[in-house]
């Protein structure tokens, strides 16, 4: 079984009227954490001063930090296939249920409250608050009400109960479908790369990728939540797999795989990544606009977004960082000066004080890393081992493919490279998947051949 140990800090103490301030999450296979995430969270209202005083958290402290629409895919990857834990659970998923409510997904999780086990297993105790229960069980919480301290404290006491309850423990493994063997998932590597799953009659039915191909595997054979995943989980009879060790390449096998082999569950299951595009074009006065749209058919935008509201966010950041009209980037409507103008932070632009060269200058330094239009580049990322690194072409602005070449010390010039990469088919996915993954990830290293 998988667990995602979670705790919430909130503004107060009704889900409907209150905001979460800051989360935290340690993934468990019932034996050790295996991944964890914690962050705190920008609740778009004031924090009362007895929260403050409770938690340490104020105002000034989120003020900068990420709004809950920005890492809610990321509590979705994290949570998705796995028991949701938490002591006195329901405070921290009716929050998080209201939290994605608010964005119109509906978040459903099975729930384990360690209250309610520890009361069944570990009867007798004077108290089963955290705090007080922790200090019977002689476990140390290091940050007390902060997420992180709350969170990492519970999955102590999770342990503890597993292993008061030997059959609780097994259940790491249980409750899989009977026709994987076990071997099969503890051989897994915890590395990035692609895994395929087959039914009893050797056909692949899906393929996917992952930072950490055994987790991922554990909580597709974990995934009770919908009736598609239960069907696949049910006829999974063998798995396999390909380390990339980069994400990025495996997002590119991944793909590659699924249109070349179209299992049977990729097409029932998949749904569009990528809704919204940010698009340029020049007016007539020979300024370039960046306009955000619903992606159009037989195009291929600067980048692309999931949501609406992804797409702004980015916007928003590339006007900051580049000091670019907000009116020419469509968030600023006004028929004259835009806002950032009459507060000394637009060079004028959107009035044609500013000349278009210098302020188009501007935005295709904005734009220029997620474009390949006639551009020749080499991206240099993570290999499927220290010895070695992964190489991704783009020639022209086309994808070429990815290949792996060995780190030993010796000089490797570009036309070395050339020999390791392996060709792959160019396509309007593959352009967005490396668009967009540039845009919120860093690679090791990115070698422009034009200059």
């Amino acid at each position: 079984m998988l667990y995602a140990v979670i705790d919430v800090e909130t503004t107060g103490l009704s889900p409907r009227a209150e905001k979460i301030t800051e989360i935290a999450i340690y993934t468990h296979n019932g034996e050790r954490i295996i991944e964890e995430f914690s962050t705190l969270i920008n609740p778009e209202k004031k924090i009362p001063f007895h929260i403050t005083r409770l938690t340490g958290i104020n105002n000034q402290m989120v003020k900068d930090a990420p709004k809950f629409y920005e890492i809610a895919k990321k509590i979705i990857e994290i949570t998705e296939g796995k028991i949701l834990v938490g002591h006195n659970v329901s405070f921290d998923y009716n929050f998080i249920k209201s939290e994605f409510k608010s964005l119109g997904y509906d978040f459903n999780s099975k729930t384990l409250c360690t209250v309610k086990l520890a009361r069944k297993l570990i009867p007798g105790k004077k108290s089963y608050g955290l705090g007080n229960l922790c200090k019977e069980l002689n476990i140390q919480i290091l940050d007390r009400h902060r997420a992180s301290g709350d969170a990492l404290a519970t999955t102590k006491v999770l342990e503890l109960l597993l292993s008061v309850d030997q059959a609780a423990a097994d259940k790491s493994l249980k409750g899989f479908n009977s026709n994987l063997s076990k071997s099969i998932v503890q051989q897994l590597p915890e590395k990035a790369g692609v895994y395929y799953f087959y039914n009893s009659k050797q056909t692949l039915i899906y393929v996917g990728k992952s930072k950490n191909i055994k987790s991922r595997v554990l909580s597709h054979l974990s995934n009770n939540l919908t009736r598609k995943a239960v069907e696949m989980r049910d006829v999974i009879a063998d798995v396999d797999y390909k380390i990339t060790g980069s994400e990025l390449v495996a997002l590119l096998l991944e793909s590659h795989e699924i249109k070349t082999h179209n299992p049977l569950f990729n097409s029932a299951q998949r749904r569009t990544l990528y809704n919204y595009g940010l698009y340029k074009f020049k007016d007539d006065h020979g300024y370039i606009q960046l306009n955000i749209l619903k992606l159009i058919d037989g195009t291929v935008p600067i980048t692309s977004y999931t949501t609406m509201n992804e797409a702004k966010q980015h916007l928003y950041d590339l006007v900051e960082e580049y000091q670019l009209c907000q009116k020419l980037c469509g968030l600023n409507e006004s028929d004259r000066a835009c806002f950032h103008y009459q507060i000394h932070r637009c060079k004028g632009a959107c009035v044609q004080e500013e000349t278009p060269i210098d302020y188009n200058l501007r935005v295709n330094n904005a734009i220029k890393n997620y474009q390949f239009k006639n551009n020749s580049i080499l991206i240099i990322d993570r290999g499927r081992n220290d010895n070695e690194k992964s190489v991704i072409k783009i020639e022209k602005g086309n994808y070429l493919g990815f290949g792996f070449f060995p780190v030993n010390g010796d000089k490797i010039t570009v036309e070395d490279l050339n020999n390791y990469i392996k060709k792959y088919n160019d396509n309007k996915d593959v352009q967005q998947i490396i668009k967009s993954y540039l845009r919120r990830n860093n690679v090791e290293a990115i070698i422009n051949l034009d200059s």
